[in-house]
């Protein structure tokens, strides 16, 4: 998933970057209110980690921001210990969660988790799906006792789009999603589509894969529905 942390200290900032990337997280960095604007208003993000506390731009806007979205990503608010009245506006502005100032950054994934079962509607951390079971905590895909080999962005590219069961994500969406923020001479359409392809070829070996659905001239959905 798509993150952006927005943190005027730039060595706490690439700390958490760095954190959040091995834990399988796309990370970018804004260290400035207006450069988070900016990216807010045209990518396309899970997660925006928000310091109240930047030095040219009132955070609560950016948070305004960022919820009049069509997609609004989750915001989780970072602010100095004791802050209540920060905190409280935050959360009635619509925030996700908060974290007081220090943190440990197991403590911030553990939030980013909770938020994201919560955002997506995820009750345990093992989906199940045909006759595979999609176990989020150790990244693993089983059909049975048996576990299907995926690389790390065919795993990503699965769990995302479980994440928005029968909800129609366009090829765009899914590769800012999951490969990042895209230009647009960068962008191949053909790329999801391989990719796609790829899953299937591995999954239907084991059992159908019917419920991996193309929405033509769109992009895909995960639907159990006929």
């Amino acid at each position: 998933m798509n993150v952006l942390i927005v943190e005027d200290e730039v060595k706490m900032a690439e700390e958490m970057a760095a954190f959040l990337t091995r834990e399988h997280f796309l990370c970018e960095i804004a260290t400035i209110g207006v450069e988070a604007s900016e990216k807010i208003a045209v990518n396309l993000y899970d997660f925006v980690l928000l310091d109240l506390g930047l030095p040219d731009y009132n955070g609560l806007d950016l948070l305004k921001e960022g919820k009049m979205l069509d997609t609004p990503p989750a915001f989780i608010i970072i602010t100095a210990r004791g802050a209540v009245e920060e905190k409280v506006k935050g959360l009635n502005i619509g925030a996700d969660d908060y974290l007081a100032k220090p943190f440990s950054l197991v403590e911030l994934n553990a939030r980013i988790q909770a938020v994201a079962r919560r955002k997506f509607k995820i009750e345990s951390s093992d989906i199940q799906i045909g006759e595979f079971l999609v176990k989020t905590d150790n990244r693993i895909v089983k059909h049975k006792e048996k576990t299907v080999e995926l690389t790390r962005k065919e795993f990503d590219l699965l769990l995302y789009l479980l994440l928005n069961k029968e909800k129609t994500l366009t090829r765009v969406q899914l590769y800012e999603h999951i490969w990042g923020n895209l230009f647009d001479d960068q962008y191949d359409s053909n790329f999801i589509d391989v990719h796609i392809k790829n899953l299937r070829k591995k999954l239907s070996p084991h059992a159908p894969v019917d419920w991996i659905k193309t929405t033509r001239g769109v992009g895909y959905k995960i639907s159990e529905e006929e």
